[in-house]
């Protein structure tokens, strides 16, 4: 496979790829509920913040 823009500012495989990794080390060794906390937590602070900048409205 080709990589037709070798000058793009922003790669979404990359940003993924990293984001997994750094999701999958957090959760390594928890149970199943405290995996669910893990991202309830997540959730309710991407909301708190999207919230302060008004990108989010609950």
């Amino acid at each position: 496979m080709k990589n037709y823009n070798k000058n793009k500012k922003f790669d979404a495989v990359k940003l993924m790829r990293e984001l997994r990794e750094k999701i999958n080390s957090e959760i390594t060794g928890m149970t199943p509920e405290q995996i669910i906390e893990y991202f309830r937590k997540a959730r309710e602070q991407y909301e708190k913040e999207m919230t302060v900048q008004g990108q989010f409205e609950v």
